[in-house]
């Protein structure tokens, strides 16, 4: 049985002949997690599946292009939809919807209350809970937005209005802190 990156490479080089099987194989195994990528760069889920469309077009036109010695046939797809999504928010086509203070003041009160709920459905006597209450809440936030939510540093900073050191410095302290709790 052939692995994914085999069976992405076979399905380029099908797309690259003219065969629309190999389209396929593509859209079934990556259209949901190019539209995660997308949406992740775009923040609008509805201009993150138009714009993975136009990357399917676009892979379509040119499979021929993908050279393995070159990398992996995941990561020329990813490139497109990164490609893609970039340009987009270049030419202005994420168009922003509300005034973006707004926008981010509901965003924010999101989030807090997402970070509340993840500390909140924490078991009440798991280790991991008592060392995450001995964090002021902001620090606490912090760790969240990183190990769970996946934010990096940047991100966690811009949304705090943190200096983006000060946010690396209570990750990397508050992670001593908790590893050091756990021990």
């Amino acid at each position: 049985m052939e692995d994914p990156q085999q069976r992405l490479e076979t399905a380029l080089k099908a797309c690259a002949a003219g065969d629309r099987k190999g389209l396929a194989v593509i859209y079934h195994s990556e259209a949901a997690r190019m539209v995660t990528v997308a949406e992740r760069i775009l923040r609008r889920h509805d201009l993150a599946e138009e714009i993975v469309q136009e990357a399917f077009l676009q892979i379509w036109q040119k499979a021929g292009q993908y050279s393995p010695e070159r990398g992996s046939a995941r990561g020329w797809l990813y490139a497109v939809v990164k490609s893609r999504s970039l340009n987009a928010i270049r030419d202005g086509r994420r168009e922003e919807l509300t005034d973006t203070e707004s926008l981010e003041r509901l965003q924010d009160e999101a989030q807090d209350g997402l970070f509340a709920d993840l500390f909140d459905d924490l078991d009440q006597s798991s280790r991991l809970r008592a060392c995450l209450s001995r964090l002021d809440a902001l620090r606490r936030k912090t760790v969240l937005m990183a190990y769970v939510s996946g934010y990096s540093h940047g991100e966690i900073a811009g949304r705090l209005k943190l200096p983006l050191g000060t946010a690396k410095a209570w990750i990397r302290r508050s992670l001593l802190a908790l590893r050091e709790c756990m021990a």
